[in-house]
């Protein structure tokens, strides 16, 4: 979910700029998918290059299967 993304992200120290340079998108779409005021979200590819930045699994931005979230 966005919230692990933000949370990874800042505990890396990337900007919101770092990780749109890595997207090739602009900061602002980037501030869209973390605030809570627009239903902007990033595709699965834009997910899978922030994992592979993160070093994590793609798995670990989505809720587990069994999970009440579904």
């Amino acid at each position: 979910n966005i919230k692990t993304e933000k949370r990874k992200r800042k505990e890396l120290n990337i900007s919101q700029r770092g990780i749109a340079d890595i997207l090739g998108c602009s900061a602002g779409f980037i501030g869209e998918v973390e605030s809570d005021n627009y239903v902007t979200k990033y595709s699965v590819h834009q997910l899978f290059l922030i994992a592979k930045e993160f070093e994590c699994s793609l798995s670990e931005f989505f809720p587990p299967l069994d999970s009440d979230q579904f």
